[in-house]
């Protein structure tokens, strides 16, 4: 199907002619949703070359999440931008100097990431409805509004939205078989015994779960790695792994632990980047839940599963200081990876 966005003036038919159609995927942070909205790339790829359309992606992110998508084949231009840093003039220069785009599209639906898609030299701006972004406001920005209920699967919202954009149909079925989103690797060699990495940390701790040592003693006949981010990480994790047999793995460029996590068995975390990473690659996961919903927050498939606290999460009314991840039991977790690893 050939994208309607070529359909919407002659000119830009025939400037699309002589020139490929540019096309601006904004996802700013944090590397969760980054990881989530990767996705889209493959499918962009599929459809505008199934179309005999050429095309450029370009990808505005904040610089500090900027690591992940670098050196991304499907990438063009990667804009880093310092908004975390509040250095707005810069960000505004950056962005005018970004050059020209046929269309823009939003996947963030944050005020601040749709002020980004005004900035940028484009008259064409697809993103959520005040129905459907996370900030309501952001949608007066956008030329092109689409509906999709905020509760939706964030996977299925991504590629609806950019899909909305271009012009194309998806099915479940390729998500289930889609290539790894970040990067390939070789595959690696089998491990024996198998490799297990643990993630146990998240941006909230209410996003925590308490009961990682003993699920790590239930896994005993396995290699297992636990990995860290910061200091402060680093001085929870020692409890963590103290009269276990797992092994702390060394603090490494996120670049080098997407490649680790392609050479993992499982990967065992918290509603968090790393925990997604697997997913991303094909890698089998297991991502615990609490307060945030696993229905929307996680694509499952027969090696990726999620195990929630069995409540309804509304994605609009989320109660930080609700901690009960921590009601999930050890044994769930530790049976659903025997499950995994002897499939």
């Amino acid at each position: 199907m050939i994208p309607k966005i070529v359909k919407l003036s002659e000119k830009m038919s025939q400037d699309l002619k002589s020139q490929s159609l540019k096309i601006a995927i904004i996802k700013l942070s944090a590397l969760g949703d980054i990881v989530h909205a990767s996705i889209v790339l493959e499918f962009i790829k599929k459809n505008l070359e199934s179309a005999s359309i050429n095309y450029d992606i370009s990808w505005i992110v904040d610089e500090k999440f900027a690591e992940i998508l670098e050196g991304h084949e499907l990438i063009s231009n990667l804009i880093k931008i310092p908004l975390k840093d509040k250095k707005f003039l810069r960000t505004y220069k950056i962005l005018k100097d970004a050059g020209k785009f046929h269309i823009a599209v939003d996947l963030q639906g944050l005020i601040k990431s749709a002020i980004v898609a005004k900035i940028l030299d484009t008259k064409i701006i697809y993103g959520f409805d005040k129905n459907s972004a996370k900030e309501s406001l952001a949608s007066t920005f956008y030329t092109h509004k689409f509906s999709c209920d905020y509760n939706e699967n964030i996977i299925i919202r991504n590629l609806s939205l950019t899909a909305f954009a271009l012009g194309f149909k998806f099915e479940r079925d390729e998500i289930l078989n889609k290539k790894p989103c970040l990067m390939a690797y070789e595959k690696a060699e089998k491990n024996e015994p198998k490799r297990i990495l643990i993630a146990p940390f998240a941006s909230e701790e209410s996003k925590c779960y308490d009961k990682f040592k003993r699920v790590i003693k239930m896994l005993s006949n396995y290699k297992v790695h636990v990995c860290f981010g910061n200091k402060k990480e680093f001085d929870k994790l020692e409890e963590i792994v103290k009269y276990t047999n797992a092994d702390v793995l060394e603090k490494m460029p996120l670049k080098e632990l997407v490649k680790f996590i392609n050479s993992c068995d499982l990967v065992i975390g918290n509603d968090s980047g790393i925990t997604h990473i697997a997913w991303a690659q094909n890698i089998p996961s297991i991502t615990l839940f609490g307060n945030r919903p696993s229905q929307r927050n996680a694509y499952t498939t027969n090696k990726n599963i999620a195990i929630d606290a069995c409540k309804k999460i509304d994605a609009r009314k989320i109660d930080k200081n609700d901690f009960c991840i921590r009601e999930i039991k050890p044994e769930i977790i530790a049976e659903a990876a025997e499950r995994i690893l002897n499939a």
